[in-house]
């Protein structure tokens, strides 16, 4: 009875759960909706060192200030009030993201969003409450990928906080991107503030209007398209724009980052 039992559950674990992780390979040794082990999970850590006080880069000269600002955010003052990130976009970060994006695995969306909280924690004391939006993916890709994942991350996000007085504002009206853009690897910042110029847009301000709003994106690359959903958002009659992002591009990275064209293709062939 016991063997038959043990072949049962063997054969129900083998159905309901791939052998190996899907980010390392090593076998899984429990039963779980995400195929991730939990020491890939466990060697997430968020950026360490000191930030930047207004769009969280890390920042590596010394400074006295007990919340320095970088040099590019003391010269051009963001539209935003603050931009903070979980971890860096490397390693089992990046590829979790990937697995969400392009392996389609919608239970990496909950990890994410844990992630996202511990974000919008450190940002709660910014604000009472807010107007939660998530970055718009153009039709063209979200008819593609079948779900927005910055949308996925903050309702998973939200969950886990169940925190009063963060409202979640999606869908036609709110914040549209009317126009793909292409990858801002490679651009020079002149460049990239053209390349979403215009992109997005607010048809429907009043859930807005005299409200602050926390923008939410899975990944901060250049900052150039927060930046610009910030603008647009503030010039619908947004209070004030906070961002939280799960993973961030740090600006030594940005250098060698690949294209997200690029990216995306071998993601999705990898996932194929």
């Amino acid at each position: 009875m016991g063997s038959l039992f043990d072949a049962a559950a063997q054969s129900l674990f083998a159905t309901l759960l791939p052998s190996d992780c899907r980010l390392c390979q090593a076998p899984l040794t429990r039963i779980a909706r995400l195929p991730v082990c939990d020491a890939c999970l466990s060697g997430i850590t968020p950026i360490s060192g000191r930030l930047c006080a207004v769009c969280g880069e890390r920042i590596f000269t010394p400074h006295a200030d007990a919340e320095p600002v970088c040099g590019e955010c003391r010269t051009t003052v963001p539209p935003f009030v603050r931009a903070m990130a979980y971890g860096s976009y490397d390693g089992g970060l990046r590829e979790l993201i990937h697995l969400l994006k392009y392996g389609r695995v919608r239970p990496a969306a909950g990890v994410l969003g844990r992630m996202l909280a511990e974000v919008i924690q450190g940002l709660g004391s910014e604000f009472q409450s807010a107007v939660v939006v998530p970055v718009p993916l153009h039709n063209r890709k979200l008819r593609q990928r079948g779900f927005n994942q910055a949308e996925e991350i903050a309702r998973a996000a939200l969950k886990k906080l169940n925190r009063s007085g963060l409202t979640l504002k999606t869908g036609v009206g709110v914040l549209e991107r009317r126009r793909a853009t292409e990858s801002q690897t490679g651009l020079t910042d002149h460049q990239r503030q053209e390349n979403v110029r215009g992109a997005f847009l607010v048809t429907l301000p009043k859930p807005i209007r005299s409200q602050d709003v926390l923008l939410v994106d899975d990944v901060f690359t250049t900052g150039a398209t927060v930046r610009e959903c910030a603008r647009v958002l503030r010039r619908a009659g947004a209070d004030r724009v906070f961002v939280a992002t799960v993973a961030r591009v740090l600006k030594s990275e940005v250098a060698w980052a690949i294209p997200e064209e690029v990216e995306e293709s071998r993601a999705l062939k990898a996932y194929a």
